[in-house]
Protein backbone atom coordinates (compact mmCIF):
# COMPACT_ATOMS: atom_id res chain seq x y z
CA UNK A 1 0.00 0.00 0.00
CA UNK A 2 1.26 3.25 -1.09
CA UNK A 3 0.39 7.33 -0.55
CA UNK A 4 0.09 9.67 -3.20
CA UNK A 5 -1.64 13.38 -2.66
CA UNK A 6 -4.17 14.88 -3.80
CA UNK A 7 -3.81 18.37 -3.81
CA UNK A 8 -2.92 18.83 0.09
CA UNK A 9 -4.34 15.50 1.05
CA UNK A 10 -2.31 11.75 1.23
CA UNK A 11 -4.83 9.17 0.67
CA UNK A 12 -3.87 5.08 0.50
CA UNK A 13 -4.25 3.21 -2.32
CA UNK A 14 -3.57 -0.22 -3.62
CA UNK A 15 -0.05 -0.53 -6.09
CA UNK A 16 -1.82 -2.13 -8.77
CA UNK A 17 -5.28 -0.08 -8.64
CA UNK A 18 -4.04 3.46 -8.02
CA UNK A 19 -7.18 5.91 -7.44
CA UNK A 20 -5.73 9.17 -7.96
CA UNK A 21 -3.34 12.45 -10.15
CA UNK A 22 -1.83 15.19 -8.79
CA UNK A 23 -4.27 18.04 -8.45
CA UNK A 24 -7.17 19.80 -6.20
CA UNK A 25 -10.14 18.04 -7.27
CA UNK A 26 -12.43 20.00 -4.72
CA UNK A 27 -10.97 23.43 -6.97
CA UNK A 28 -11.66 22.61 -10.11
CA UNK A 29 -13.63 24.63 -12.21
CA UNK A 30 -16.82 23.09 -11.65
CA UNK A 31 -17.23 23.28 -8.47
CA UNK A 32 -15.31 26.68 -7.56
CA UNK A 33 -18.11 27.99 -9.85
CA UNK A 34 -21.01 26.45 -8.35
CA UNK A 35 -20.04 27.40 -5.05
CA UNK A 36 -19.38 31.09 -5.69
CA UNK A 37 -23.09 31.14 -7.84
CA UNK A 38 -24.99 29.19 -5.18
CA UNK A 39 -26.00 27.09 -7.94
CA UNK A 40 -26.18 23.55 -9.54
CA UNK A 41 -26.73 21.25 -11.56
CA UNK A 42 -23.29 19.67 -10.08
CA UNK A 43 -22.52 16.17 -9.86
CA UNK A 44 -20.33 13.38 -8.71
CA UNK A 45 -19.25 11.43 -11.87
CA UNK A 46 -18.11 7.55 -11.52
CA UNK A 47 -16.05 6.03 -14.48
CA UNK A 48 -19.28 3.80 -15.38
CA UNK A 49 -21.25 7.02 -16.05
CA UNK A 50 -23.50 6.89 -12.80
CA UNK A 51 -24.09 10.91 -11.25
CA UNK A 52 -24.66 11.65 -7.72
CA UNK A 53 -26.12 14.94 -7.92
CA UNK A 54 -24.71 17.59 -5.63
CA UNK A 55 -27.05 19.98 -3.16
CA UNK A 56 -25.48 23.03 -4.35
CA UNK A 57 -28.42 25.88 -3.55
CA UNK A 58 -29.17 23.53 -0.02
CA UNK A 59 -25.10 23.81 0.97
CA UNK A 60 -24.79 27.59 0.06
CA UNK A 61 -28.69 28.55 1.85
CA UNK A 62 -28.91 28.61 5.35
CA UNK A 63 -28.69 25.92 7.83
CA UNK A 64 -32.26 24.26 7.60
CA UNK A 65 -33.80 22.23 10.37
CA UNK A 66 -32.27 19.29 9.80
CA UNK A 67 -29.08 20.95 9.83
CA UNK A 68 -30.08 22.76 13.25
CA UNK A 69 -30.68 19.64 14.63
CA UNK A 70 -26.83 18.37 13.95
CA UNK A 71 -25.67 21.75 15.94
CA UNK A 72 -28.01 21.53 18.83
CA UNK A 73 -25.98 18.32 19.49
CA UNK A 74 -22.72 19.41 19.25
CA UNK A 75 -20.51 19.82 22.38
CA UNK A 76 -17.44 22.29 22.87
CA UNK A 77 -15.41 23.63 20.18
CA UNK A 78 -16.86 22.14 16.66
CA UNK A 79 -14.53 21.44 13.74
CA UNK A 80 -16.45 21.29 10.68
CA UNK A 81 -14.22 18.82 8.08
CA UNK A 82 -14.93 19.48 4.41
CA UNK A 83 -17.14 22.91 5.47
CA UNK A 84 -17.98 23.71 1.90
CA UNK A 85 -19.48 27.53 2.04
CA UNK A 86 -19.91 27.80 5.23
CA UNK A 87 -23.67 27.57 6.11
CA UNK A 88 -22.68 25.31 9.58
CA UNK A 89 -19.93 27.29 10.35
CA UNK A 90 -21.87 30.28 10.35
CA UNK A 91 -24.86 29.34 12.18
CA UNK A 92 -22.65 28.25 14.77
CA UNK A 93 -20.54 31.37 15.25
CA UNK A 94 -24.08 33.11 14.91
CA UNK A 95 -25.21 31.01 18.46
CA UNK A 96 -21.74 32.00 20.12
CA UNK A 97 -20.09 28.88 19.71
CA UNK A 98 -16.06 28.15 19.24
CA UNK A 99 -16.30 26.69 15.39
CA UNK A 100 -13.86 26.21 12.71
CA UNK A 101 -14.53 25.28 9.25
CA UNK A 102 -11.94 23.40 6.95
CA UNK A 103 -11.76 22.97 3.31
CA UNK A 104 -9.58 21.87 0.61
CA UNK A 105 -11.85 24.10 -2.01
CA UNK A 106 -10.58 28.11 -2.02
CA UNK A 107 -13.91 29.23 -3.43
CA UNK A 108 -15.60 26.90 -0.41
CA UNK A 109 -13.59 28.66 2.13
CA UNK A 110 -13.86 32.15 0.53
CA UNK A 111 -17.50 32.22 0.79
CA UNK A 112 -17.59 31.02 4.16
CA UNK A 113 -15.34 33.55 5.65
CA UNK A 114 -17.52 36.29 3.55
CA UNK A 115 -20.64 34.43 5.65
CA UNK A 116 -18.72 35.46 9.08
CA UNK A 117 -17.10 32.25 9.79
CA UNK A 118 -13.52 31.21 10.44
CA UNK A 119 -11.73 28.80 7.75
CA UNK A 120 -8.90 27.62 6.49
CA UNK A 121 -8.14 26.12 3.19
CA UNK A 122 -6.57 23.05 4.47
CA UNK A 123 -7.24 19.04 4.23
CA UNK A 124 -8.34 17.10 7.28
CA UNK A 125 -4.99 15.22 6.55
CA UNK A 126 -2.96 17.88 7.21
CA UNK A 127 -1.90 19.55 10.38
CA UNK A 128 -4.14 21.31 11.94
CA UNK A 129 -4.70 24.28 14.76
CA UNK A 130 -6.03 22.54 18.25
CA UNK A 131 -5.01 18.84 17.55
CA UNK A 132 -6.50 16.86 19.92
CA UNK A 133 -8.51 19.41 21.85
CA UNK A 134 -12.04 19.85 19.81
CA UNK A 135 -15.14 18.70 21.31
CA UNK A 136 -16.99 17.80 18.18
CA UNK A 137 -16.24 17.07 14.68
CA UNK A 138 -18.99 17.28 11.52
CA UNK A 139 -18.17 15.09 8.80
CA UNK A 140 -21.91 16.42 6.84
CA UNK A 141 -22.96 16.08 3.53
CA UNK A 142 -21.50 12.71 2.43
CA UNK A 143 -18.15 14.36 3.83
CA UNK A 144 -17.35 10.73 5.79
CA UNK A 145 -16.26 9.92 1.84
CA UNK A 146 -13.49 12.07 2.18
CA UNK A 147 -9.77 10.66 1.01
CA UNK A 148 -12.44 7.16 0.14
CA UNK A 149 -10.75 5.66 2.61
CA UNK A 150 -13.26 5.80 5.72
CA UNK A 151 -11.43 3.68 8.26
CA UNK A 152 -8.20 6.24 7.40
CA UNK A 153 -10.45 9.39 7.98
CA UNK A 154 -12.52 7.70 11.68
CA UNK A 155 -8.52 7.44 13.00
CA UNK A 156 -7.53 11.06 12.07
CA UNK A 157 -11.21 12.50 13.38
CA UNK A 158 -10.15 10.77 16.64
CA UNK A 159 -6.88 12.29 16.66
CA UNK A 160 -8.38 15.84 16.80
CA UNK A 161 -10.79 15.50 19.17
CA UNK A 162 -10.93 15.66 22.79
CA UNK A 163 -10.97 11.78 24.63
CA UNK A 164 -14.47 10.86 24.57
CA UNK A 165 -14.68 13.17 21.69
CA UNK A 166 -18.08 13.54 19.71
CA UNK A 167 -18.33 12.93 15.78
CA UNK A 168 -21.70 13.78 14.19
CA UNK A 169 -21.52 12.07 10.63
CA UNK A 170 -24.37 12.07 7.58
CA UNK A 171 -24.79 8.87 5.80
CA UNK A 172 -26.72 7.52 2.95
CA UNK A 173 -30.07 6.90 3.92
CA UNK A 174 -31.99 3.81 4.38
CA UNK A 175 -29.05 1.85 2.77
CA UNK A 176 -26.73 -0.76 4.07
CA UNK A 177 -24.19 0.59 1.56
CA UNK A 178 -20.30 1.08 1.55
CA UNK A 179 -18.51 1.84 -1.66
CA UNK A 180 -15.34 2.98 -2.69
CA UNK A 181 -14.94 4.63 -6.21
CA UNK A 182 -13.02 6.75 -8.12
CA UNK A 183 -14.88 10.22 -9.34
CA UNK A 184 -14.81 13.82 -11.11
CA UNK A 185 -16.93 16.81 -10.01
CA UNK A 186 -19.03 17.52 -13.50
CA UNK A 187 -21.90 20.14 -14.44
CA UNK A 188 -24.24 19.94 -16.67
CA UNK A 189 -22.02 21.08 -19.52
CA UNK A 190 -20.00 17.99 -18.76
CA UNK A 191 -17.12 20.49 -17.48
CA UNK A 192 -15.22 18.10 -15.39
CA UNK A 193 -12.57 18.03 -12.68
CA UNK A 194 -9.74 15.76 -11.73
CA UNK A 195 -10.33 12.31 -10.61
CA UNK A 196 -10.28 11.62 -6.81
CA UNK A 197 -11.29 8.25 -4.37
CA UNK A 198 -14.27 8.86 -2.94
CA UNK A 199 -16.92 6.70 -0.20
CA UNK A 200 -20.41 6.45 0.16
CA UNK A 201 -21.66 4.75 3.50
CA UNK A 202 -24.76 3.94 4.53
CA UNK A 203 -25.04 3.42 8.52
CA UNK A 204 -25.00 -0.29 8.71
CA UNK A 205 -21.55 0.19 7.39
CA UNK A 206 -20.34 3.45 8.93
CA UNK A 207 -20.98 1.51 12.71
CA UNK A 208 -18.83 -1.36 10.89
CA UNK A 209 -15.90 1.26 10.45
CA UNK A 210 -16.29 3.02 13.55
CA UNK A 211 -16.49 0.11 16.21
CA UNK A 212 -13.12 -1.14 14.54
CA UNK A 213 -11.48 2.24 14.63
CA UNK A 214 -12.21 2.71 18.08
CA UNK A 215 -15.38 4.73 18.09
CA UNK A 216 -19.12 4.05 20.29
CA UNK A 217 -22.65 5.04 18.64
CA UNK A 218 -24.45 7.29 20.76
CA UNK A 219 -27.09 8.11 18.62
CA UNK A 220 -29.12 7.50 15.12
CA UNK A 221 -31.49 9.73 13.80
CA UNK A 222 -33.75 11.35 10.59
CA UNK A 223 -34.68 14.84 9.45
CA UNK A 224 -36.02 16.56 5.95
CA UNK A 225 -34.48 12.90 4.36
CA UNK A 226 -31.04 12.75 5.25
CA UNK A 227 -29.77 10.22 8.14
CA UNK A 228 -26.84 10.90 11.07
CA UNK A 229 -25.28 9.22 13.15
CA UNK A 230 -23.58 10.28 16.40
CA UNK A 231 -20.09 8.63 17.48
CA UNK A 232 -18.33 8.98 20.77
CA UNK A 233 -14.21 8.64 20.83
CA UNK A 234 -13.26 5.49 23.03
CA UNK A 235 -9.63 7.49 23.21
CA UNK A 236 -8.94 7.97 27.22
CA UNK A 237 -5.77 10.19 26.64
CA UNK A 238 -4.35 13.54 25.65
CA UNK A 239 -2.30 15.93 26.20
CA UNK A 240 -3.32 18.89 23.85
CA UNK A 241 -4.52 21.83 24.76
CA UNK A 242 -8.16 23.15 23.80
CA UNK A 243 -8.01 25.03 20.53
CA UNK A 244 -8.93 28.51 21.29
CA UNK A 245 -7.25 30.44 19.49
CA UNK A 246 -8.35 28.47 16.49
CA UNK A 247 -12.42 29.07 17.04
CA UNK A 248 -14.00 32.14 17.39
CA UNK A 249 -17.32 33.48 18.08
CA UNK A 250 -19.92 35.14 15.85
CA UNK A 251 -18.91 38.63 17.37
CA UNK A 252 -15.58 38.25 15.72
CA UNK A 253 -14.83 40.08 12.39
CA UNK A 254 -14.08 37.68 9.43
CA UNK A 255 -10.96 38.32 7.58
CA UNK A 256 -9.57 37.66 3.98
CA UNK A 257 -8.70 33.72 4.02
CA UNK A 258 -5.27 32.19 3.96
CA UNK A 259 -3.86 29.25 3.45
CA UNK A 260 -1.88 29.66 6.79
CA UNK A 261 -4.69 30.91 8.95
CA UNK A 262 -8.02 31.14 10.07
CA UNK A 263 -10.35 33.57 8.35
CA UNK A 264 -11.01 35.34 12.03
CA UNK A 265 -8.34 35.68 14.54
CA UNK A 266 -9.67 35.38 18.57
Amino acid sequence: MNTVRIGRQRTPVDDEHPLVVDGEPWSADPYAHAVRSGRGPLFLRRSDGWLLPLDVERWCADADAADLEVLRRCEGAVLDVGCGPGRLVAALGARGRRVLGIDVSEAAVTRTGELGGPALRRSVFEPLPGEGGWGTALLIDGNVGIGGEPPELLARISELLLPGGLLIVETVPELDLDERVLVHVTDARGTTGRPFPWARLGTPALLRHADRAGWCATGQWAAGGRSFVSLRSRRTNSSAEPPNSAAVSSSQRARKPSGDRPVAEA
